[in-house]
C-alpha cells in the first residue's frame, strides 16, 4: 500500500496518514490481518518522523481499526473487533450527527444529501 502526505497541507501529517489508512481500509485495499508497514519503514518511506507514524499507529489501535501483535507488527484488525455493538452504534451515530450539521451549515437539502450518500455507498466494501 502506498501512502504519501503533503507537508504544505493545513491538515497536520498525522491526520493525513491517519485518514489513508482508514480509508484504504474501507475501500478495500487494506484487508484485516493484513500487516502494515513497521514504523521506521513508513516514516523513512515517506520522509517523516518516526513519532508521527507510531502516534497514527496508537491513535488507530485505540479506535480499534489496528492491533498489535508483539514482535510480529501492526496489522488492520477484523472490523468492529474490539468494539460491542452498542460501541459501535454510538460512534456512528456521533458522526452522523457532526456529518448532517455539516450538510445543514453548508445549505444542502436532505434530498441533496441522500444522493450524496447514495452515488458514495458504492464506494465502500461492506461486509456481509
Amino acid at each position: 500500500m502506498d501512502f504519501s502526505v503533503d507537508s504544505a497541507s493545513r491538515t497536520p501529517i498525522y491526520r493525513q496518514l491517519a485518514e489513508q489508512i482508514r480509508s484504504a481500509i474501507a475501500r478495500g485495499r487494506l484487508k484485516p490481518n493484513e500487516r502494515l508497514p513497521s514504523v521506521r519503514d513508513l516514516s523513512r518511506r515517506l520522509v517523516i518522523n518516526p513519532n508521527t507514524v507510531a502516534k497514527v499507529y496508537t491513535e488507530l489501535e485505540r479506535d480499534g481499526v489496528l492491533v498489535t501483535r508483539h514482535g510480529l507488527g501492526v496489522f488492520v484488525a477484523p472490523p468492529g473487533s474490539d468494539l460491542t455493538r452498542k460501541a459501535r452504534r454510538e460512534r456512528l451515530t456521533t458522526l452522523l450527527d457532526a456529518f448532517f450539521t455539516e450538510a445543514v451549515l453548508l445549505g444542502f437539502t436532505a434530498d441533496d444529501v441522500r444522493g450524496l450518500v447514495q452515488d458514495r455507498i458504492g464506494q465502500v466494501q461492506w461486509q456481509a
